[in-house]
C-alpha cells in the first residue's frame, strides 16, 4: 500500500511527488501527460529562476528532478478510485494499487467549441494545441478562437509558421489576457483580430475549408486553433462524491483538503484565483505537506 497515490503529471501533480519525496512517503504519480497541458505553453516567461523557456523544457526540467528523486511514475489513464478500509483502491490501465491518501491533481480538458461539425473536422483542419500542430500550418492560412493569454500566445506561436492568423474573439478587445502578450499581437503584422464575433458554422468537404462568422462573414482557412478555456476533470471527485463549488471545481481549504477525509486535490481542478503553473505548484507542495502531517498523526 502506497502512503499516497497522486492522480495528474502536471506541475501540481509532479510538485506533491517532489515534496512527498522529501517528506520520504510512498508514493506513486499517474497521469496521461508529463508535464500536463503546461507541455503546450509557446513561452512561459513569469516562473522564478528562468527568464523564458517552452512548455516542454519546463516539463523535461520537472520530470528529470522527479527522476532524480526516485520517484515512481505510471503514465496512462486512471479509470476509478474507490473509497475502501483503511484507505483508496486506485484502478488504472497500468494496474490495481491501494494507497492510504489520495491527491487530486488531475487539472482541466480543454472546452469544445460546440458548433455542428467540430468532431469532423477535428484533425482534419481543427485543433486544440498550437504547440503540437503549428508546423502542419507552414504557410497555411489560420484562425484562433479566443481572447486570453492561450489564444494570444498561440497565434504568436502560429505566426511562425502560417501566412496569416485571424484572432476570432466574442468581445471588443482583448479583455483577460497580459498586456504583453496583447502588445506582441498588435505588432505582428501576421496577426488580425475579428473582434465582437463567434463562429456560427464549419464548412469544408475532407477537411476544413472555411468558417462563417454570425456577422454572416465567412473567412478561408486551412486550419482553426480552440483555445476558449478549459472545464476541471472532477469525475473521480463525483465517484468519491466530493463536494464542487458553484463552478464545478473542487471544493478545498487552506490545507487543500477536500470534503472526503483522506483526499486532497491541487492545481486548476481546485480552481485557484490565479490559474498558473506557480500556483498550481504551490499547491501540490501545500497537499503534500498535508499528507505527511495526517500520516504522522495516524
Amino acid at each position: 500500500m502506497y502512503d499516497v497515490v497522486i492522480i495528474g503529471a502536471g506541475p501540481a501533480g509532479l510538485t506533491a511527488g517532489i515534496y512527498a519525496a522529501r517528506y520520504n512517503l510512498n508514493i506513486l504519480i499517474i497521469g496521461e501527460i508529463l508535464g500536463g497541458y503546461a507541455t503546450e505553453a509557446f513561452k512561459i516567461c513569469n516562473f522564478p529562476t528562468y527568464k523564458e523557456l517552452s512548455g516542454m523544457e519546463f516539463a523535461k526540467k520537472m520530470e528529470e528532478q522527479v527522476k532524480a528523486l526516485g520517484i515512481e511514475v505510471k503514465m496512462g489513464i486512471v479509470n476509478s478510485i474507490e473509497k475502501k478500509k483503511p484507505g483508496f483502491v486506485v484502478k488504472a490501465d497500468s494496474g490495481i494499487y491501494e494507497a492510504k491518501k489520495i491527491i487530486l491533481a488531475c487539472g482541466t480538458k480543454k472546452r469544445k467549441l460546440g458548433v455542428k461539425g467540430e468532431e469532423k473536422y477535428e484533425g482534419r483542419g481543427i485543433s486544440y494545441c498550437a504547440t503540437c500542430d503549428g508546423p502542419l500550418f507552414k504557410n497555411k492560412v489560420v484562425g484562433v478562437v479566443g481572447g486570453g493569454n492561450s489564444a494570444l500566445t498561440s497565434a504568436l506561436l502560429l505566426s511562425k509558421h502560417a501566412k496569416k492568423v485571424y484572432i476570432i474573439y466574442r468581445r471588443d478587445k482583448f479583455f483577460r489576457a497580459d498586456p504583453a502578450w496583447v502588445d506582441l499581437v498588435e505588432k505582428n503584422k501576421k496577426i488580425e483580430a475579428v473582434f465582437s464575433s463567434t463562429i456560427s458554422e464549419l464548412h469544408g468537404n475532407k477537411f476544413l475549408e472555411k468558417i462563417k462568422l454570425n456577422s454572416g462573414k465567412e473567412l478561408k482557412l486551412d486550419g482553426l486553433f480552440v483555445e476558449i478555456g478549459s472545464v476541471p476533470c472532477v469525475d473521480f471527485a463525483k465517484m468519491l462524491k466530493i463536494k464542487l463549488d458553484d463552478a464545478g471545481y473542487i471544493s478545498v481549504d487552506k490545507k487543500q483538503k477536500t470534503s472526503v477525509a483522506g483526499v486532497f486535490a491541487a492545481g486548476d481542478v481546485t480552481n485557484p484565483p490565479l490559474k498558473q503553473i506557480i500556483t498550481a505548484a504551490s499547491q501540490g507542495a501545500v497537499a503534500s505537506q498535508s499528507v505527511f502531517e495526517e500520516l504522522h498523526k495516524e
